[in-house]
């Protein structure tokens, strides 16, 4: 895997899937297991958990960057979850 992809990744998830899907040259975004409506709909609707994927697949998941996105989708998933009852409440 590309370390740009990786570090990219971590950031903006969708517009990095986008992008390397479509004007990227080099074949960077890795063969899996899913099928191709697989991929495009968890790219649409969690593409951290797509990108997970992917590192499991290419880098293993002993890999740090494997935990790094682990770890970043958590903390994604846990706030926006949080904000979401939050403003439920507020109405």
């Amino acid at each position: 895997m590309d370390t740009v992809f990786l570090v990219l990744s971590l950031f903006l998830p969708r517009l990095t899937l986008f992008i390397y899907y479509f004007f990227v040259t080099r074949n960077v975004v890795p063969w899996n297991l899913l099928p191709c409506i697989g991929n495009l709909a968890l790219g649409i609707i969690l593409p951290r958990v797509l990108i997970l994927i992917f590192v499991a697949d290419t880098l293993g998941t002993s890999s740090p960057w494997f935990w790094i996105h682990l770890a970043a989708a958590v903390i994604n998933y846990t706030i926006g979850w949080k904000n979401k009852h939050r403003v439920r409440r507020k109405r």
